[in-house]
């Protein structure tokens, strides 16, 4: 039986990253994968791909501007073999690095299904074999799958989850979304941009309803004036798949019954945790709808057993949270000095056009929690570098404490708002002040300058605006 100091199940961003670590922190690893291929869901058929998807989109988007640039370009042709040929490429490429980065760190590889056996092993089946690993942790790392509407069938044809549409082999001429948080935003905003029609239906009052109400204002307007069209409060029914297409029938939010019919259907209503027949109704980890609960360091009620990821209770389900989360797990493995995950100071990163990314609380949930609020905001239209890119919508607003200063939250929405969010990403974690980012040197033209604005702006010392 080999022995191990931590057996990973999943080899997902949180997992293959806790990997890593734990090699680089001297604990012997290994890493049971179900499928023939690393990197999970992530790599495979979530961030990555719909990404290279945006960027394609981005590029387009740009051609069809290009006389405002000065550049007459004329027939310019979706070419969607090349483009879909490109995101494999990308992905391959990316799942061999990580094969490429275990064997440097030295760090077992197995394929198969992984079951908790019990404290200390787990057993791989593969082909009808089972293998059991002794190890002296375990980290969960299984992730997530798409979820469904109740009565709603995912033919991966006509009404399709984040997995099938990235298969596509041509483009819809008509798409409806159900769902407007970060996944369906993002491919309203693909498939847009390459032509389709779009209609977007949101159970909610409001888009990207994660987000500060302002944020999520300025996206509707943005996605108006693209030529979507947005439904909220939006109760779906039921799908009924035809010859053509399909047929969503929903209630809008007066309660009357409406219908309306597209190519295809893109259902993303969230993501369901990824933790049947993996052994842990076996241990003493508490469950709740099949999320596993943890603590702030990733310890579960079972000695030596962990969980990271989309699957714990609670916590974001994001491949960057699932990637600290996986370094805090091993670091309390290793006996190593590690700060707790705190949900406040992990970043949200939507790349939707415009982009919008956030970190820390919303005006409401600081006004909610008590403190003494003060706002200020500063829009790309007052920043030099949006306007050599062309890319005017959208601002950045600071939500601080009042007396002292304290950075509460930021949030983004324009260009390279994804990007910028990295300067309060550090400020948050460095507990920074109002004061200590007024004095911050920003280099100019870039579009990141607009936070030194955004911040200054909270004191109505605001210079570009």
């Amino acid at each position: 039986m080999a022995k191990y100091d931590v057996v990973i199940i999943g080899s997902g961003p949180g997992g293959y990253v806790a990997a890593i670590r734990a090699a680089q922190w001297g604990l012997k690893v290994a890493v049971v994968e179900k499928d023939p291929f690393l990197g999970g869901t992530c790599l495979h058929v979530g961030c990555i791909p719909t990404k290279v998807f945006l960027h394609h989109a981005d590029i387009y988007d740009h051609f069809k501007r290009a006389e405002e640039f000065g550049f007459e370009v004329k027939d310019v042709k979706i070419n969607w073999p090349a483009i879909l040929a490109r995101k494999d490429k990308i992905v391959k490429k990316h799942a061999g690095g990580i094969g490429a980065l275990f064997k440097k760190n030295k760090v077992e590889s197995i394929t198969g299904w992984g079951t908790i056996a019990g404290p200390g092993r787990v057993t791989v089946e593969k082909d009808g074999n089972n293998t059991e690993l002794e190890t002296a942790n375990i980290l969960v790392a299984t992730g997530s799958a798409a979820r469904s509407l109740p009565g709603v069938e995912i033919d991966g044809a006509t009404v399709l989850t984040n997995r099938e549409i990235l298969g596509l082999q041509q483009i819809p001429k008509s798409m409806i979304v159900v769902g407007c948080g970060a996944v369906g935003v993002e491919f309203a905003s693909i498939f847009r941009t390459f032509g389709s029609e779009v209609t977007l239906l949101e159970a909610l009052p409001r888009v990207v309803p994660l987000e500060d109400e302002e944020i999520s204002a300025e996206l509707h307007k943005a996605l108006v004036k693209r030529g979507m069209k947005i439904e909220l409060e939006a109760k779906v029914e039921s799908v009924r798949k035809e010859a053509n297409g399909a047929t969503v029938v929903y209630k809008d939010k007066t309660g009357k019954a409406q219908t309306i019919s597209a190519e295809k259907v893109l259902i993303a209503v969230g993501r369901r945790p990824l933790t049947e027949n993996i052994g842990i109704e076996k241990t003493k980890a508490k469950l709740e709808r099949g999320f596993i609960h943890t603590n702030a360091f990733l310890e579960t009620d079972e000695p030596h057993l962990y969980a990271i990821g989309d699957i714990v209770a609670g916590l974001p389900q994001l491949a960057h949270a699932a990637s600290m989360e996986g370094i805090i797990a091993v670091g309390r493995m290793a006996g190593k000095k590690m700060q707790p995950f705190d949900r406040k100071r992990c970043p949200n990163a939507t790349y939707c056009e415009p982009q919008i990314g956030s970190i820390g609380l919303t005006e409401k949930q600081a006004r909610d929690a008590g403190f003494q609020v003060k706002t200020g905001k500063f829009p790309f239209l007052g920043n030099s570098k949006a306007t050599i890119l062309g890319q005017h919508e959208g601002f950045i607003k600071v939500v601080a404490e009042e007396k002292y200063g304290e950075i509460l939250g930021v949030h983004a929405i324009g260009p390279l708002a994804t990007e910028i969010i990295a300067e309060p990403v550090a400020a948050l974690g460095l507990e920074a002040t109002l004061d200590d980012m007024a004095a911050t040197i920003h280099a100019h033209p870039t579009v990141w300058e607009a936070m030194g604005d955004a911040f200054n702006s909270v004191r109505g010392l605001s210079i570009n605006y």
